[in-house]
């Protein structure tokens, strides 16, 4: 049974994704220790779910290519490092090479492992998670088959949030009115070529090379891209999502059905809309069958 068939996502199917907050509809437990991550490897979710973290509340959503058959290459993680702060990590392992799904576990798993040992020794985060993804690509190189992964990870501390990343998995962070307040770029010819203004975001959407990478874990020449400090106010949301949410959906149609409202019934949209664009693609719309992962992360209402 495929993706489709599965979640039947907007499709007119059987029934439409839900948001797992359990126990008893409540969120899940609080992750207060790197011991106590939370790993979305190889998933094949039937529901989102929504957990608290570092004083605000993450849901997850991750499934495998609707057409493709094969394994989830996408993983993601919800990393605490203590009461108010972590880390939320999303990995897309590089489609057409081997060992892609092993290259995108390996990367949040070594971020977990970072940080729980600078929670023991008493390290920076900030310095935790640049160990982690060096020693990610390391471990991806050590594969032996040619395996790479992009990364997107955000330090989550109080109210103000920092960003990293290596490839094209996007990371926003949007307010309630829409307005974008930090979007990163993709380590692509494509990516660099809307940043210059040489190509219009929509264009980009249907270019022959936008899936062409140029900054991947794995690599000899790996750079981790990190990002200012920025606050997040009590109504902005942060995303991390894999290309498969973006693949298919224009970034202001992804604003519009996030921003606003609560971040479940956000999350939902976004799963439906993306897959149901994966498999019956509208005339002009960008339509294309992949993984989808992302992560939705907002502070928790006072």
């Amino acid at each position: 049974m495929n993706f489709a068939d599965s979640f039947a996502l907007g499709l007119g199917g059987r029934g439409r994704l839900r948001v797992k907050l359990c126990p008893n509809e409540r969120l899940a437990m609080i992750l207060v220790h790197p011991d106590q991550a939370r790993l979305y490897c190889q998933s094949a979710m039937s529901e989102a779910e929504a957990h608290q973290i570092a004083g605000g509340v993450a849901v997850v959503f991750s499934g495998a290519c609707p057409e493709r058959g094969s394994p989830n290459e996408d993983s993601a993680a919800l990393i605490p490092f203590d009461a108010t702060s972590g880390v939320v990590v999303v990995a897309d392992g590089m489609g057409g090479t081997r060992g892609g799904e092993q290259a995108s576990a390996l990367a949040v798993k070594a971020l977990r492992e970072s940080l729980a040992e600078a929670a023991r020794t008493g390290a920076a985060m900030r310095t935790a998670i640049l160990d982690g993804i060096e020693s990610a690509s390391r471990a991806v190189s050590a594969l032996g088959v040619g395996a790479a992964t992009t990364l997107a990870a955000v330090e989550v501390q109080g109210d103000r949030v920092r960003p990293y990343h290596v490839g094209d998995s996007m990371i926003l962070v949007m307010g309630q009115r829409g307005k974008i307040k930090l979007q990163t770029v993709s380590h692509s010819p494509v990516g660099f070529a809307v940043e210059a203004g040489v190509l219009d975001a929509a264009e980009a959407m249907h270019h022959e090379d936008r899936h062409l990478v140029s900054n991947v874990l794995g690599a000899s020449d790996m750079r981790i891209e990190v990002g200012s400090s920025l606050k997040l106010a009590r109504r902005d949301t942060l995303l991390l999502s894999s290309d498969g949410l973006f693949d298919n959906l224009h970034t202001d149609e992804v604003v519009a059905r996030l921003c606003k409202g609560p971040l479940a019934s956000g999350v939902r949209r976004l799963a439906e809309d993306s897959v149901q664009r994966m498999m019956r693609p509208a005339e002009g719309e960008p339509s294309k069958p992949d993984d989808l992962t992302f992560v939705a992360f907002r502070r928790a209402p006072r």
